[in-house]
């Protein structure tokens, strides 16, 4: 590998920087000085060395035996947000919220959703994020994307194959910046869109705990909550592990917790679900690297202390 010009640590502990709090190291962290930078890297990283882009880790489960290979996390230009008339131009590592206010600020309107969304921009190309009625796809014009060589790639909305949570956005490619076509709009009108957002999402989600957003997809027809609540999961434990009684598609670390732990509890809802109505949830939360030790069987989940 070549030698970096930004920050290259090895053996990092990664949970403190995930929201779930848990997880192992990753093996190296790697923090770019710029995309260049994060070019030249890639271009002389063995491709057998798995690199791993890490926003703030709101939507990530790290498993308890770290990642191995290199993570990259994004600051400075990578992280950069400007205003060009009507165009937004983010890079990957600029928080969601980030982005929606710097909109606001400009008078610029289309992108209010995003202040919902605590997670960074290479996140919400990568996994077509969205809520409130929102999703990245909507204003996305194009975004930029390394290959795992370091060549950059400039990818149309229509190029990258969105759907619900899903883009085509090859596995390997590292997003670096991304730009959103936004409109003039009445900035009473667009701060007062945003604050309602921020007092739903205070309403009815569990924001002040260890967690890491919605777990499950929402399958098509139906919501994730209300077939866990349907299911009996909600406020179901293991361990330090529990599916919140406030929004039962999300998992909290009630204090720790393992990720073994949360992954288990996770599958134990996919199955009494499953049971119940028939439908198999999807994992919307990414799980990601190597287990310390063979997590237990589901059925040993607890509902508020009772055995299931």
């Amino acid at each position: 590998m070549t030698t970096p010009r930004g920050n290259l640590r090895q053996n990092v502990p990664l949970a403190p920087l995930a929201w779930f709090r848990v997880g192992g190291p990753a093996e190296r962290l790697f923090q770019p000085a710029d995309a260049d930078d994060l070019a030249a890297f890639l271009a002389t990283t063995p491709p057998e060395i798995p690199v791993l882009p890490m926003g703030v880790a709101s939507n990530m489960l790290i498993r308890d035996g770290g990642i191995e290979g290199v993570v990259v996390r994004f600051g400075g230009p990578l992280a950069k947000v400007e205003v060009d008339g009507t165009t937004l131009v983010a890079g990957a590592g600029a928080l969601d919220q980030r982005v929606a206010q710097v909109a606001e600020r400009a008078g610029l309107s289309g992108i209010e959703f995003m202040i919902g969304i605590p997670g960074t921009i290479g996140g919400a190309v990568r996994m077509n994020a969205g809520a409130f009625g929102g999703e990245t796809r909507d204003r996305l014009i194009w975004a930029e994307a390394l290959d795992r060589a370091g060549r950059m790639h400039r990818l149309t909305n229509a190029e990258l194959g969105f759907a619900y949570r899903h883009s085509e956005l090859p596995e390997d490619w590292i997003v670096a910046r991304a730009a959103f076509a936004l409109e003039p709009g009445d900035p009473a009108a667009i701060k007062a869109r945003m604050e309602a957002i921020k007092a739903e999402r205070e309403a009815a989600q569990p924001l002040r705990v260890a967690t890491g957003g919605s777990t499950f997809k929402n399958p098509e027809g139906h919501r994730a909550w209300q077939l866990i609540d349907k299911a009996g999961c909600r406020g179901l434990t293991r361990g330090a592990a529990m599916v919140s009684d406030k929004h039962c598609n999300f998992l909290i670390n009630t204090g720790g917790a393992e990720a073994a732990e949360l992954e288990a509890l996770g599958e134990t809802v996919r199955a009494r679900v499953l049971a119940q109505s028939g439908i198999r949830l999807e994992w919307e939360i990414k799980r990601l690297g190597k287990a310390a030790t063979p997590a237990a069987a589901p059925g040993n989940a607890h509902t508020n202390g009772v055995p299931s």
